[in-house]
């Protein structure tokens, strides 16, 4: 069969299957105003749909336009993006949405150069919002898609090399037709999501099967190629929950890391695992916290797996009979924790201790 022919029953199948098998039900799909289709992808950005959802609800009841996002209180965004990660994403959001609200008088750019110059905007969400809410003729080409074209068309080229990410943007945008961009991408990303899946991929109830190059040579779970492997660093961060007249001290984590403009505690990170009982008795604790703390819980090893970071620590209790020395903590009440944004590996610990934080 000739490769034109090749690609031309490709797209037919995938758009058939689409039009009559495909039952991927989303809130966003079929939605054509740009800010609802923005939001959603910068949600479901490192994020899976499923945990994805229920944010991408709650913004649009509570931030129903994006001059209602721009106006928003940062705080009160942060606090709603609190469990999704990757908490650039919301600063860029913030952003975003303020640039179109205020610079452009409200009206999302149409064209997908422009879309693609906004802050936290890549390609792939580019040719996103460019397809779903103007049909423009660009192809989405995201992890999904790279699988699929990767196993039909047998490319050994890595996904993450320069060369492959230039191969398969090429071939995704000249299987696009371009009349139909938006059901076509749509159609693509489901059909890679809910049948070519990564590690079990339904080839027996799969229409593109008879004529899948990886199907024909038994080397669908081969593909795709990736040659970077995830360099994981091991991060030692513990904190004091340290209370002062039946207040904590908390600060805005400001500078450029992970959990960035999100809340923490007394902060102590080491280049190695602290013993609770040894470093309640060491000169860095007393300068922390004063020679008079009273130690009342030093928790259990808590950890969090981020995608390039495995943070271990422990939380440490100390109730205190004066003020820290440290003018950059702020003393809250404890019954306002919840309306702060903290970090999952902070939130996770508070909810095991339900209303006991001292």
């Amino acid at each position: 069969m000739k490769i034109m022919e090749t690609k031309d029953l490709f797209k037919n199948i995938i758009i058939k299957w689409h039009n009559h098998q495909n039952k991927r039900i989303m809130p966003w799909k079929g939605e054509k105003d740009p800010y609802k289709i923005w939001l959603s992808e910068i949600i479901l950005q490192q994020t899976r749909v499923a945990q994805g959802l229920n944010y991408y609800h709650n913004f649009i009841n509570e931030y129903p336009t994006i001059l209602h996002l721009a106006q928003a209180q940062d705080s009160a965004v942060f606090k709603m993006w609190e469990g999704l990660g990757y908490y650039n994403r919301c600063k860029n959001l913030l952003a975003t949405a303020r640039y179109i609200a205020f610079e452009l008088q409200g009206v999302f750019p149409t064209e997908y150069v422009s879309i693609l110059a906004l802050k936290g905007v890549g390609s792939y969400t580019a040719a996103a919002i460019a397809s779903f809410a103007y049909n423009l003729p660009h192809a989405v080409v995201d992890g999904n898609v790279n699988r699929l074209l990767a196993r039909y068309f047998n490319i050994t080229t890595p996904i993450d090399s320069t060369a492959g990410k230039k191969q398969f943007a090429n071939l995704a945008q000249q299987l696009l037709p371009t009349e139909a961009a938006a059901l076509y991408n749509q159609a693509i990303m489901d059909f890679g999501a809910t049948i070519c899946k990564p590690k079990l991929p339904l080839c027996t109830q799969c229409p593109l099967s008879p004529h899948c190059q990886a199907y024909l040579l038994n080397i669908v779970l081969l593909l795709p190629i990736k040659h970077q492997k995830i360099m994981v660093k091991n991060r030692y961060i513990s904190y004091i929950i340290a209370s002062y007249k039946n207040k904590l001290y908390v600060q805005v984590r400001e500078q450029k890391d992970i959990w960035q403009n999100l809340w923490q505690f007394i902060i102590v990170e080491t280049e190695e695992l602290i013993d609770g009982l040894s470093y309640c008795s060491s000169p860095q604790f007393v300068a922390l916290v004063g020679k008079e703390a009273i130690v009342n819980i030093i928790s259990p090893i808590n950890t969090q797996q981020l995608t390039h970071q495995y943070i271990q620590g422990l939380f440490i209790h100390v109730a205190l009979s004066q003020p820290i020395a440290d003018k950059n903590y702020k003393l809250i009440g404890a019954h306002l924790l919840n309306t702060l944004a903290f970090p999952r590996f902070i939130t996770a610990y508070l909810q095991t201790l339900g209303k006991k934080l001292t």
